[in-house]
């Protein structure tokens, strides 16, 4: 049996998503892109303000930003691969709404993360409360430049 791949990311900066693309490229998977219906301004992201979008999101752990679009045929995934930048130690919250928003019973979830700074830390662990425990999780990894041989390497161990 193949093994189908989908690589869903949500990228604000425009960095997770190269690597998201160059994933699936190698993977051979499928790229979904996790877009918010409002989508983020950089005064949105700037998190030395305490009233920006992203820092009122990331301290109210309820918030579930809206995604637009959807998946149509997850159901025919066994991997799904997500990719997201590291936002205050964590997943940003539109990640949360994507994985409440679909059944992963019986997949294998992948994710890996961008970040100028910190690693993945609990952003890894702290997701699989969005699904349910019939999912198999692969640890995450960071991924900041999209190197062939890393990317290679690294799908090889958790495909």
């Amino acid at each position: 049996m193949d093994n189908k791949v989908l690589v869903a990311v949500f990228s604000a900066s425009g960095v997770t998503k190269r690597v998201g693309q160059e994933i699936a490229r190698i993977s051979g998977g499928d790229f979904f892109e996790i877009v918010p219906v409002d989508k983020y301004t950089s005064a949105d992201l700037n998190y030395m303000n305490s009233r920006s979008r992203s820092s009122v999101e990331m301290n109210d752990p309820s918030v579930r930003p809206a995604i637009d679009g959807r998946v149509s045929d997850m159901d025919s995934y066994d991997t799904v691969i997500i990719g997201f930048p590291i936002w205050w130690g964590v997943a940003p919250r539109i990640i949360e709404t994507f994985l409440e928003s679909y059944d992963f019973s019986g997949k294998t979830i992948i994710p890996f993360c961008t970040s100028g700074g910190s690693g993945v830390g609990r952003s890894d662990t702290a997701l699989h409360k969005n699904v349910s425990s019939n999912v198999k999780w692969e640890k995450g990894v960071q991924i900041n430049r999209p190197n062939e041989s890393t990317i290679k390497n690294w799908l090889d161990k958790v495909l």
